[in-house]
């Protein structure tokens, strides 16, 4: 068997492991065995592309192959360990830009190799050297698209910037008129090549990517992370046209395809439409909250008051949202639930689409608690039960149970499907304080009749009602008398 046909066959194997990846990933009781498929099928994809490289380049360039290897599996482990839960999804947003930034360098590679004096100029001729220059431009946009729109969503997770969208007048018309630009540019582009066509493209897909995600919300961006991943997968899918890589066509289909259904089902779950989400266009038609309303005066509530109303509810529902991830009380919470439990509460959790700011971040922080898998439950299976829950503790989430989505057509969130929170008999909302959330929307929950307002730490609050709860678990034996 020669090398070229062992790495097809490798490349095979590695498709199918890429394949089953998804497939466990998709649920939580196969996550981690998804992720082992994963990083089986990159070992074996690397391994296959250095064996059939290494046929036509030299010793030295088989040494920087490894270095560079190893330098990146290197940061990659480093980020990996270093990196919280609350961060997460700044990491993948950057790692989105890393992607694109290959592809468009990639694509430039491929010009310069073949218009620009490399030495495979004489093999791609006639009606393939157009659809080469094709592929060249293609990459470039789609890359650098990525790669700003990526270092966009990664500036807004990260609170560099503010989340707000940006409202430039004819915001529609400049992003229909990029897109015009690329394709009159591409035609051109294939009918004579010159690099000032693709400095040009280059130039336009960087803009481009970066107005699409500054002109959306920040309550918006756990879709934006989403569909920023689609189009990572889709550069790495036209890098993989121009070196005729048949795997990195595969996996970057695979994982556009994927991307894109998954951003699909959250804008069904907030309302949304799917191609605003293309054209950068949330939150581009509605009007801010005005969050100094006077929206009447909110009740606080201790940690012990909590642990009474605990102790007296027949069915609790728990929502987490970015809070518990920035608290990290997700452990003080599954030992809440588990509390609880045993006391002959029924305790569930209702998972938002989009709680936190990353697509199943509250689903994996709970996972890492050991909280079982039966009792976290998405909001279409959970959302008619809690007319009928004693008490709502919603730990640290804001947008994702405000009832202005449901009630109020002029909020900027109207339309989003919420957690109906607010029809349980009591809610207890953990926030360290009055703020608004991400997406800079007042919560009317806070003032209702029902609701109680639980101010601090979320891990700290959680722990002082553990802490009530195992005060009252047994009474205190009375002390007898004894003859001395």
């Amino acid at each position: 068997m020669t090398t070229a046909t062992a790495a097809e066959a490798a490349y095979v194997i590695a498709a199918l492991l890429f394949i089953l990846s998804l497939a466990g990933l998709s649920q939580h009781r196969t996550s981690r065995s998804g992720v082992v498929w994963g990083i089986a099928g990159m070992v074996i994809a690397l391994a296959a592309t250095v064996a059939l490289a290494s046929r036509s380049i030299s010793v030295t360039g088989l040494v920087l192959i490894a270095v560079a290897t190893a330098v990146g599996a290197g940061i990659g482990l480093w980020r990996a360990r270093v990196v919280e839960m609350t961060g997460m999804p700044e990491l993948i947003a950057i790692m989105h830009s890393l992607v694109g930034l290959a592809a468009a360098f990639v694509g430039w590679n491929g010009y310069l190799d073949v218009d620009a004096g490399g030495h495979t100029g004489q093999e791609i001729t006639g009606s393939l050297l157009r659809i080469h220059h094709a592929e060249v431009f293609v990459g470039v946009f789609i890359g650098a698209v990525t790669f700003t729109g990526s270092v966009v969503a990664y500036l807004k997770l990260s609170a560099r910037i503010k989340s707000r969208p940006l409202m430039l007048p004819g915001r529609h018309v400049l992003n229909l008129g990029a897109l015009a630009a690329f394709v009159a540019l591409t035609a051109a582009f294939v009918a004579r090549p010159h690099m000032g066509l693709l400095i040009a493209i280059t130039v336009v897909a960087l803009a481009l990517g970066a107005h699409l995600v500054a002109s959306i919300g920040g309550g918006d961006m756990p879709v934006v992370v989403s569909m920023l991943n689609s189009y990572s997968g889709w550069a790495a899918a036209a890098s993989g046209f121009l070196l005729a890589n048949n795997l990195l066509i595969v996996t970057g289909a695979l994982v556009g395809s994927s991307g894109a259904y998954l951003s699909y089902i959250m804008c069904k779950a907030m309302n949304r439409s799917f191609l605003s989400v293309i054209a950068g266009g949330f939150g581009g038609e509605t009007a801010v909250a005005s969050d100094g309303a006077d929206q009447g005066e909110h009740r606080e509530i201790s940690a012990a008051e909590t642990a009474e109303l605990l102790q007296d509810a027949t069915s609790v529902i728990i929502t987490p949202g970015y809070g518990m991830a920035v608290a990290q009380a997700q452990y003080p919470v599954a030992e809440l639930a588990r509390k609880l439990r045993e006391r002959g509460v029924d305790v569930r959790f209702g998972i938002h689409p989009v709680a936190g700011r990353l697509p199943g971040h509250m689903n994996v922080l709970l996972a890492e608690a050991n909280v079982p898998y039966d009792l976290v439950l998405e909001m279409d299976e959970i959302n008619d039960d809690f007319a009928a829950t004693s008490v709502v503790l919603v730990i640290g989430a804001n947008d994702t149970v405000n009832p202005s989505a449901a009630e109020d057509p002029a909020s900027p969130i109207a339309g989003m499907p919420v957690l109906h929170v607010w029809e349980a008999a009591q809610v207890v909302v953990f926030k360290r304080s009055m703020a608004t959330g991400y997406a800079g929307v007042q919560n009317p929950l806070f003032f209702r009749e029902n609701s109680q307002m639980l101010f601090g730490d979320a891990k700290q609050r959680v722990e002082d009602i553990l802490r009530s709860l195992d005060a009252t678990a047994a009474p205190v034996p009375a002390m007898v008398g004894t003859n001395r």
